[in-house]
């Protein structure tokens, strides 16, 4: 029987306005907390990138660390954050960029004028030292001959076939040498821009020149009021699935051989995506899941087993990712494939499913208390097109059934949707009961 009933209200109304730029402001207050969160979202990514510049916008992430218009250096910027209580964190995702900074309160209004000088005037200062630090994280994929051997970028690319949502974040070596300051300042001018971004703010809401939601949307109006307007990229969606399984093999000298499946699956704005959501947390959420336990407690074939669900604007992956023992490849395989037919067949229980519901509605909960979840919630919904609350979401994923669960695992988990990988020292044999795995699945 379910535990939680129903969600406790969150605090406070999230407030949303709209630059004359386009910039959307997106302000969530926690006014019971004692740090602020200001995150910018950006439609920027691997995904918005053609071959021959793959990587560019990873690079330009990097780049943005290099000093402003204001601060020469990368010790200048970083100082300059860290003396208001912060540090500034950026990611580059397949789809979306992320800068984001967590602050004292009364030092909001300051660090949003820092961070609306790093998105609109960096100095791309010292391109040759960035190019070196890249090129190392790039080298963290690549096996001693210089070929990839990151099973989530094979699988991806194998399961999209040349388009860029199978490209590499990072990119590759030969992409790297071409990006110079004439590449880094037209895709920051194509992608950094008001119509394509959305500040969010979340917490407590306190400066020295006042407080509440129309201080701070003053603030945060003049700081980025010099962000060109642009315009939404928008992307190109990918070819629907061959209707075919592929299996690719690295041979590469290691202790372990990592397996990836990737299925293809939903996309965000598909109909189907809660129930595939709902299907990934009966896979994987928490150790108690059938996935884990079938896998590492009952069988004891690996030390760790986990299942995700991506989705993108028109499309999305569901991974399942183990490694094992050379020797335990073909094993941990069938054991995954018997869960995943299982739910393909018969889908979740009741008591299953009732889990999952619970374990979102008190993590929704617990939002409450987390300004970086909370923006990170209402950004990345307002660059998406997603639900408007955190309460919203749950009522959609709550609303499954066991069997629109079954059916997302029937659409979903088939072999038609499946690009498999396995990376390691097969022992002989092995890679034959890997294919016959598969073929029976």
């Amino acid at each position: 029987m379910s535990v939680a009933r129903e969600l406790r209200p969150l605090r406070d109304e999230v407030q949303r306005s709209r630059l004359d730029n386009g910039l959307e402001l997106v302000i969530a207050p926690q006014q019971h907390l004692h740090r602020a969160v200001a995150t910018l979202f950006l439609r920027v990514g691997s995904r918005f990138e053609e071959k021959v510049e793959n990587g560019l916008s990873h690079f330009l992430e990097h780049m943005v660390f290099r000093g402003t218009r204001s601060l020469e250096t990368a010790h200048a910027q970083a100082l300059a954050f860290e003396r208001l209580g912060a540090t500034l964190f950026a990611a580059t995702h397949v789809d979306h960029g992320v800068m984001s900074v967590t602050v004292p309160p009364q030092n909001l209004a300051r660090i949003l004028e820092l961070l609306a000088e790093v998105a609109c005037s960096p100095r791309f200062s010292d391109v040759e030292l960035e190019r070196g630090i890249v090129r190392e994280e790039i080298l963290e994929d690549l096996d001693q001959d210089g070929r990839l051997v990151d099973a989530d970028g094979l699988a991806r690319a194998l399961a999209y076939e040349g388009h860029a949502l199978g490209f590499p974040i990072t990119g590759d070596l030969s992409t790297l040498k071409r990006f110079d300051v004439e590449a880094l300042t037209r895709h920051h001018r194509r992608h950094y821009t008001g119509h394509n971004a959305v500040l969010a703010i979340a917490g407590r809401l306190d400066d020295r020149t006042g407080s509440g939601v129309d201080a701070i949307i003053g603030i945060a109006s003049r700081a980025f009021g010099e962000m060109q307007s642009g315009v939404r990229r928008e992307c190109q969606p990918p070819s629907p699935p061959s209707g075919r399984a592929r299996f690719s093999v690295v041979d590469t000298p290691s202790s372990q051989t990592d397996l990836r499946l990737a299925f293809r699956a939903p996309g965000a704005r598909d109909a189907r995506e809660p129930a595939v959501e709902m299907l990934l947390r009966v896979l994987d959420d928490g150790m108690s899941t059938r996935l884990y336990e079938r896998v590492c407690d009952a069988r004891g074939l690996c030390y760790d087993v986990s299942a995700a669900y991506e989705p993108y604007d028109d499309d999305g992956i569901v991974d399942v990712a183990a490694t094992a023992q050379h020797d335990r490849s073909a094993t941990v395989l069938s054991t995954v494939l018997e869960v995943l037919d299982e739910l393909r067949q018969s889908g979740p229980t009741e008591a299953e499913l009732d889990k999952a519901r619970d374990r979102h509605l008190w993590s929704t909960e617990a939002i409450a208390d987390d300004p970086e979840a909370l923006a990170e919630f209402h950004g990345h919904a307002a660059l998406s097109g997603g639900p408007a609350t955190p309460a919203d979401r749950h009522a959609a994923l709550a609303a499954v059934t066991r069997e629109g669960v079954r059916e997302a695992a029937a659409h979903v988990l088939h072999r038609a949707m499946l690009s498999a990988v396995a990376v390691g020292s097969l022992p002989r044999g092995e890679e034959k009961k890997l294919a016959r795995a598969l073929d029976r699945f």
